[in-house]
């Protein structure tokens, strides 16, 4: 096919959409299915009727072909599990007695059964639930979920394409069941998975699929010779099958590098390739082996994980090149739009001048369409909006909000010293243990409390000036003195005062710092139900004022315990955000981190002892290929050092992480040298706590007992034993005893009830310590 002819056939597609609808209908209908106010019938229709109202929005921007079977009531993976049968033996009965029902205790737990363990999708925000398998597993395929989303799809009129986790991917990102050795590897099922593969294609092709498309992005990391011959050879089989719809391989979130050639050579019928970023490489090695001849290429040109419009005579360059490699070039987001608000339009309290610059999910398939009509009539086709686009970056690039030279020049002159602190660790641990006298053992919580019903509603009768600050301010109090004293009652030994005022732990201290601009709608899931609306920093960065003090000596005046000071750190501040991308993320995370080391050595000045900055995404960000990842772990460490560098050594700086997979990282976590670190490690059964102990980690550290992400109580007995196990690996005087994450999601009743269990374990344990006090 000559240039010209893949021109005029070029298309425009998508990955993925947002779930949730314009608001958030999807979390409302789950929610309220969970307690019972809505019938499996009804929560039903409404995911129809969401689904229904994607494809429409989609087709009527000029998306020719839309996915289906991304949607999700929880997690894709998940939905996964449950398409090739791998569902846990302890959530069989379950699932056979109610579908629905199951599928959710799978993804929570009940209070007599643990839910599966989560963690982050690649080095995104948003978490998945991990494949239990073992040898005994044996994979059995229901295409039931993905026959009735293409069908409804179909029957609307639209061309759709059903989209399913590859089989690559689906082993590469389980875990050994419980019970299993832990060197099993997922990946040696493969030849047992490809049957149920093919058997699901099948089913596909018979209800009217053309495409489907496999989601491969496990490809995108390094992997050993062995997972690239797995690959060969599942792609090879399933591209070999007669009875089978037209299947296109994705992979997304960065470079292919030696995974390329494999998929090009494969019997399969086109690629979707991520151009973006990082992944700008691919172009080139798409060159190197030749390209796609007389096969479909899926241009990821549009990025589909920030928030900024695309410039679309550079995507248009890209794709003019790619039309020489490839028999059929389609345009599309690098990636899933999962990872976006839905609309920017929504956001009226955006600057006119700023909404111009942002891209949310249909803004980007409006520019995916746009690129299609230039790649198939010309730029003539589209030269009003790349004008428009042209003005749109111009404006950016010339604003006073993203160059502030106050700001750039204090960056500029930071030194070495004022990012490590003195004296060392060693030396400072004894004067923190004089100055806290804490426990063996001692207990705590990671920060938030529950944000009930009441704390919302306050928070929304004052934005609506229902009522005014001085009675706003007044609920927050009590609210913190009601957290504060049951604390003190159940026996927790450091403090938090709950942060009822903070309506996000990134948002807060955005709308208080320059630079920073906060959406009203510009939702994104997170995991399940969960939804943030991650700030967007547009221009260069400070701190006007104190954002915490006031309330931290107000919690400090109602106890004599030690109360922790809370603050987001600067590398989670940027990776919960959506960042700009006209400078490198390092500069940015420099200009984050002064602004908090304002705020630390306020609240050290205000009387706070313990100061924790949470660094939850330390892990999620970093980079997915090897070589990246040593820049990376030098600018983000230094971040953290920086930001608590300043205190005196009697202050003891804490640090969280959670859900994610830590042992890769155990070096960076020694170098941010906080005092006390909390992770995760409550539905990993410690295994964190051996990763810290594999590596000779010095310092004091809790990694949870609780897991906050499910609605159960876990019983005394259940945190001891874990505790117990922690021990084997951590020495009391350095064991701390705490959740895996902040209570904000939790209901109070479950709440009072674990951390009373938290207690009493952390009590059993001390008792039968030597020299321990309780």
């Amino acid at each position: 096919m000559t240039a010209t002819s893949a021109a005029a056939a070029a298309g425009a597609t998508v990955h993925g959409y947002p779930r949730q609808g314009p608001n958030r209908e999807l979390k409302k209908a789950v929610e309220g299915y969970w307690k019972g106010r809505v019938t499996a019938a009804g929560l039903q229709q409404t995911a129809k009727d969401l689904r229904a109202a994607n494809w429409r929005q989609l087709a009527e921007t000029g998306i020719h072909e839309v996915p289906t079977g991304d949607f999700s009531y929880y997690d894709h993976m998940l939905d996964s599990s449950v398409m090739v049968g791998a569902v846990p033996e302890r959530h069989r009965a379950a699932v056979a007695a109610d579908t629905l029902a199951g599928y959710f205790a799978m993804a929570r737990g009940t209070q007599d059964v643990a839910p599966l363990e989560m963690t982050k999708w690649f080095d995104t925000n948003y978490h998945y639930l991990v494949p239990e398998l073992g040898p005994d597993t044996v994979f059995a395929a229901d295409a039931t979920k993905q026959v009735t989303e293409l069908k409804e799809a179909l029957a609307l009129g639209l061309a759709a394409r059903p989209v399913l986790v590859g089989p690559v991917t689906y082993l590469l990102l389980a875990k050994p069941a419980p019970g299993v050795a832990a060197d099993f590897e997922p990946l040696s099922l493969l030849e047992r998975l490809l049957p149920v593969y093919a058997e699901l294609l099948a089913d596909l092709r018979a209800a009217g699929a053309a495409w489907v498309q496999l989601d491969e992005p496990a490809l995108v990391q390094d992997r050993t010779p062995q997972e690239l011959a797995a690959a060969e050879r599942a792609h090879r089989a399933l591209g070999g099958l007669t009875d089978r719809p037209k299947l296109l391989v994705a992979s997304y979130f960065d470079r292919l590098g030696d995974a390329l050639p494999v998929l090009a050579k494969a019997p399969v019928d086109g690629l979707a390739v991520d151009f973006t970023g990082a992944a700008a490489a691919n172009l080139d090695a798409l060159a190197a082996v030749g390209g796609l001849p007389g096969k479909r290429l899926v241009a990821g040109v549009v990025n589909g994980r920030n928030i900024w419009i695309d410039d679309l005579e550079k995507s248009l360059t890209t794709l003019g090149t790619l039309l020489g490699l490839a028999g059929r070039v389609d345009v599309s987001a690098s990636c899933s739009l999962l990872h976006v608000p839905l609309d920017a339009q929504a956001e009226g309290d955006i600057d006119p001048e700023v909404l111009r610059w942002l891209s949310f999910a249909r803004q980007k398939t409006a520019e995916i369409a746009t690129l299609a009509k230039g790649l198939a009539q010309g730029t003539d086709a589209i030269g009003a909006e790349l004008a428009a686009n042209r003005a749109a970056l111009a404006s950016r690039t010339g604003s006073a909000l993203t160059h502030d030279p106050a700001v750039r020049a204090r960056a500029a002159a930071v030194t070495e010293a004022e990012t490590h602190r003195s004296p060392s660790y060693a030396e400072r641990t004894s004067a923190q243990r004089a100055q806290l006298r804490l426990p063996l053992l001692p207990t705590t919580t990671i920060g938030s409390f529950p944000q009930t019903t009441e704390l919302r509603t306050a928070r929304a009768d004052l934005r609506a000036g229902r009522i005014d600050p001085d009675a706003y301010e007044e609920r927050i109090r009590t609210e913190i003195r009601d957290v504060l004293a049951f604390q003190e009652k159940a026996g927790i030994d450091v403090l938090v005062h709950g942060e009822p005022e903070r309506n996000d732990m990134v948002q807060y201290f955005a709308e208080q710092l320059t630079g920073y601009l906060a959406t009203r709608h510009g939702w994104v899931q997170s995991y399940g139900t969960r939804y943030v609306r991650p700030p967007i920093l547009a221009g260069d960065l400070s701190r006007p004022e104190p954002m915490t003090v006031r309330w931290a000596r107000y919690a400090r005046s109602l106890t004599e315990r030690p109360v922790k000071g809370m603050l987001t750190g600067p590398v989670t501040m940027l990776a919960w955000s959506f960042v700009r991308d006209d400078q490198p993320l390092g500069d940015t995370a420099r200009q984050v981190a002064l602004a908090l080391r304002d705020e630390v050595g306020d609240l050290e000045a205000a009387g706070t002892s313990v100061i924790q900055v949470d660094e939850p995404a330390l892990r999620e960000t970093l980079p997915l290929r090897a070589a990246d990842r040593e820049a990376y772990l030098a600018w983000a460490t230094e971040a953290f050092r920086l930001t608590t560098a300043g205190v005196r050594p009697d202050t003891q700086i804490h640090t969280h992480m959670c859900y994610a997979e830590f042992g890769d990282i155990v070096q960076a976590i020694d170098d941010l040298d906080a005092d006390v670190i909390s992770l995760e490690a409550a539905r990993s059964h410690m295994q964190v706590a051996h990763e810290l102990a594999g590596h000779g980690y010095p310092r004091e550290a809790g990694p949870g007992v609780y897991d906050i992400h499910s609605p159960r109580v876990p019983g005394a007995e259940e945190a001891t034993a874990l505790l117990r196990k922690g021990l084997e690996a951590i020495p009391p005087e350095r064991l701390w005893v705490n959740p895996d994450c902040g209570l904000k999601t939790r209901g109070w009743p479950e709440t009072r009830a674990s951390l009373e269990n938290l207690v009493t374990a952390a009590r059993t344990i001390r008792a039968e310590l030597p020299d321990s006090t309780s």
